[in-house]
């Protein structure tokens, strides 16, 4: 089981990374799988026409997540990681106006964004809750080449052929990693064994693909647009779009807090409230569909950024050269917990994004306070423990209430797990591995109404004025 730091921390934009990245992502996979099929069909016949059928959570929560307008995004041509907001608007109009795609390598195709995205509210297909369909029709309307994606969550996105194939485990596969751990039992062995923290086992790993100064750069890069991000959330104030009329409060508490430092003012417990501020600055700026790193969805987009940033700007002796150090150990958590259960708020609830997150960054902060191993294991077992049964109902299906408040009080969560997890000596009840397994549990037992549909929970219990 591999998983680089760079499939757990990617770079995109909000508001979410299931319902928006990954079927802008889908979408140009398709038109890449559609060119292929035209290549090998030859001359017989010419795709002339496009349709896209969302199912399950993409279909409940896809106009609040933007997910049809990621979609014609993504047939564009846009990814998001290069996404350009200025150019892609434009390009988005003309399409309205036109309602014709022009793909490099491909005809004219006919494709209207307000009818060819379908919102199917039946039965989610069997692969996962989050499904897209991509049909193209020839000229005479017959069906010409299908595909059917799945958005697993964290910006991950599979075909239905590849998700029935990746249940095998090709033979060379584990002994391509120096240290392919992909439970926590076995990274800890390996780390008494070798004598290695979590983070230095993830760089062999990483190595193993990547040049050094091409990993050390990637994650520079990372923490730059998380630091960028918190920044640009505690700069912003206003209305976050989608009808809610939610309001930014990063700044303003930001101003407060910045208003009592040195006074008699300030309580004990105003850490919390750093800790707070900074979530909730990039979770601000997530739904207003700015630039964030996945970490590891976009719902949970600010709680390890929250604690990075807390642990540079707080902590007594914090030193910027262990920030690899931090997101190597939070990026092999997040591994464990996808390989092993879910970060799909779709398919597992809050507790797959919010409490992994928790979980990979009370790992990180714990890492660079002098963990051990153990110790780190132990922070991660007990910031996912205080998670589980935790549903995702947002409200209209936008990712503001209630997740933006949830993305602070995980981050508080992820650094009390830390602190006790130092106080021991790393032995506990409950291992990692089995809370990750109660997790998966919980989410197969969890009803749909509770995993990202805004059919029950919060989501239904609004204020009547």
């Amino acid at each position: 089981m591999f998983l680089s730091v760079f499939d757990m921390f990617k770079i995109g934009i909000g508001p979410s990374s299931s319902h928006t990245m990954g079927p802008m992502t889908a979408a140009v996979r398709f038109l890449q799988s559609l060119n292929k099929h035209a290549v090998a069909r030859g001359e017989t016949s010419k795709p002339a026409s496009l349709r896209v059928t969302l199912y399950g959570s993409l279909a409940f929560t896809g106009k609040g997540h933007t997910t049809d307008r990621a979609v014609a995004t993504g047939l564009l041509g846009y990814t998001p990681a290069d996404l350009d907001p200025g150019e892609a608007e434009s390009r988005l109009m003309d399409l309205q106006r036109t309602k014709t795609l022009r793909p490099v390598d491909l005809p004219p195709l006919s494709f209207d964004p307000g009818l060819d995205v379908v919102f199917n509210y039946g039965p989610a297909l069997p692969g996962h809750a989050n499904g897209l369909v991509f049909e193209a029709f020839d000229a005479d309307t017959r069906l010409y080449f299908a595909e059917t994606f799945y958005s697993i969550g964290g910006g991950f996105v599979v075909t239905a052929a590849e998700r029935e194939a990746s249940e095998a485990t090709p033979a060379g596969e584990v002994a391509r990693w120096p240290y392919p751990f992909d439970t926590a039992a076995s990274m800890l062995l390996m780390a008494r064994h070798s004598g290695l923290s979590i983070a230095a086992m993830k760089r062999a790993n990483e190595l193993v693909v990547r040049q050094p100064r091409d990993l050390d750069e990637g994650i520079a890069r990372i923490w730059t647009t998380m630091n960028g991000c918190i920044d640009r959330g505690l700069a912003l104030d206003g209305e976050l779009p989608g009808g809610l009329r939610v309001k930014r409060r990063a700044k303003k508490i930001l101003q407060q807090l910045e208003q009592e430092r040195g006074s008699n003012r300030a309580q004990p417990h105003v850490a919390s409230d750093w800790l707070s501020v900074y979530a909730m600055a990039v979770n601000e700026e997530n739904a207003a569909g700015g630039k964030v790193v996945t970490a590891p969805t976009n719902g949970a987009a600010g709680v390890v950024p929250a604690v990075l940033r807390y642990y540079l700007d707080h902590c007594v002796g914090a030193d910027p050269a262990r920030v690899s150090e931090f997101l190597l150990t939070a990026a092999a958590i997040g591994g464990l917990i996808k390989h092993n259960a879910s970060i799909s708020g779709a398919e597992a609830g809050c507790q797959g994004e919010v409490g992994s997150a928790a979980a990979m960054a009370a790992a990180g902060l714990c890492a660079v306070l002098g963990g051990t191993p153990e110790q780190v294991e132990n922070a991660a077992e007990i910031a996912l423990e205080h998670h589980l049964g935790m549903t995702c109902d947002p409200v209209r299906g936008l990712v503001q209430v209630p997740c933006i408040e949830r993305n602070g009080i995980g981050a508080t969560k992820a650094v009390a797990a830390a602190s006790l997890a130092l106080r021991g000596d790393g032995s506990h009840f409950m291992p990692l591995d089995n809370c990750i397994e109660a997790m998966r549990q919980t989410g197969v037992e969890m009803s749909t109404k509770f995993k990202e549909t805004s059919l029950g929970g919060l989501a239904v219990n609004l204020p009547e004025c």
